[in-house]
């Protein structure tokens, strides 16, 4: 289906709405432009439908471990206090007020203006159910007319919140066009691209790869990659930090962005690694066992790794695996490079001596996000600081390594001034 000034259509009519879609844009960038509390107040309505269960049937159907949970977190970002405070965060209470700057040595002064980049194309991954919508809600705020190419393996969920949005308000229906256009039809996301000022392309290398190749030069490219998260733990952590982390690697199954792939232990023994394994396999598996999943997909999931595991026990020469589980794994490993774990709740486990977490983070340094970091408090200043110069973006305690706060930056950047533009009025 294809959303379009408020009305839905086939797909089939792609093409005829695709030509007439720069003369709607510009219709619209003539007008008076869109306030950033009608937007507020609009989504802030949808978070109240949202937690009423207005959607609760189409949660279930995604089939999803933690649904609830994701209920929840999807509240809690729709909410007005979190919107203002993310928006007072990243742009300033007053940034759409005019200002005037006085250069030196004479100079005639400046006014200065921040608009809305213009018009912003939406290239969403499939991996994250509902972030299209989330990603057109930050493109609405900045007051910028939004396309949205769906990804493929969307069920529905992003065009039913999108659709809510405009049944609250109508005025916004000029600002948001939603494609279900398929990635091959590279000519249709051309077009798009050729009417966008600027590109908000979610998921990997090829993807953002692709985009670039299609881009026009003059076009900003804003770009949200995949990224690996680890947890850094220095000298003998308290038992209650260690059950945090373990409930954090199986709450998420490790497939967000912030999730934990690796543990980093500080040290550059191998044998203090297996001693690890053996004080922190009990609290995980404890962990797994309080939380175990619950679709059918997931559970499909760790069947197939427990069979690989069984697989590589037996080219192994049969030696099982001694920190394993139908449910989980720990995996030591004696290198100490950053690598995606096998997922799950199958987390890989690597010494890296303090002396070494600049050399060997910065080989992954366009991956690197989020740290959690456990140490003592005398060497937390030290250690932030390696891991910051290393190119770290972000840094949290190891148990709340997904947690969402609302005005935090992401991957180092405040979005909603990457969808904005200077003007510079001489006077």
């Amino acid at each position: 289906m294809i959303l379009a000034g408020g009305r839905q259509y086939e797909t089939s009519m792609q093409d005829k709405l695709l030509a007439e879609l720069e003369e709607r844009l510009n219709a619209t960038l003539a007008g008076p432009g869109l306030d950033p509390e009608t937007v507020i107040t609009a989504i802030d309505a949808l978070g109240r439908r949202v937690e009423a269960g207005e959607f609760d049937r189409q949660l279930a159907a995604l089939q999803i471990d933690g649904a609830e949970q994701y209920k929840e977190m999807a509240v809690r970002l729709l909410r007005r206090d979190h919107l203002e405070f993310k928006f007072r965060t990243e742009l300033g209470a007053e940034f759409r007020r005019d200002y005037t700057t006085c250069p030196p040595a004479g100079l005639r002064p400046l006014r200065v203006l921040a608009r809305p980049l213009g018009v912003l194309l939406h290239i969403a991954a499939g991996n994250a159910d509902g972030l299209p919508a989330f990603s057109v809600a930050e493109g609405l705020v900045t007051g910028n007319i939004n396309i949205l190419k769906l990804p493929q393996a969307d069920n529905g969920l992003s065009l039913s919140i999108l659709n809510a949005v405009l049944e609250i308000e109508p005025r916004l229906a000029d600002y948001l066009y939603v494609f279900d256009t398929p990635s091959s039809d590279l000519g249709a996301i051309k077009k798009m691209a050729d009417l966008s000022d600027g590109i908000v392309v979610w998921g990997g290398e090829t993807a953002v790869a692709a985009v670039r190749r299609f881009a026009h030069p003059g076009t900003r490219l804003i770009e949200w990659g995949h990224r690996l998260s680890f947890a850094y733990l220095s000298g003998q952590r308290p038992d209650e930090e260690l059950k945090a982390l373990a409930e954090h690697i199986v709450a998420t199954r490790q497939l967000l962005c912030s999730s934990c792939q690796v543990i980093y232990l500080d040290t550059g023994d191998f044998g203090a690694v297996r001693s690890f394994c053996d004080r922190f396999w009990p609290i995980l598996e404890q962990a797994a066992k309080a939380n175990r999943p619950a679709t059918v997909g997931a559970v499909a999931e760790l069947t197939l790794r427990t069979y690989t595991d069984k697989l590589e026990s037996i080219l192994d020469g049969g030696k099982p695996k001694p920190w394993s589980s139908p449910l989980c794994s720990l995996i030591p490993k004696e290198d100490s490079a950053l690598e995606l774990s096998p997922m799950f709740c199958n987390v890989l486990v690597k010494p890296l001596p303090r002396e070494r977490i600049i050399p060997v983070l910065r080989k992954a340094k366009p991956y690197l996000q989020t740290a959690g970091l456990g140490c003592e408090p005398g060497q937390r200043e030290d250690l932030l600081n390696l891991l910051v110069r290393a190119g770290i973006t972000r840094v949290t305690h190891p148990g709340s390594m997904s947690e969402s706060v609302p005005g935090e930056a992401h991957d180092g950047a405040y979005p909603l001034q990457r969808y904005l533009r200077i003007v510079d009025v001489e006077l």
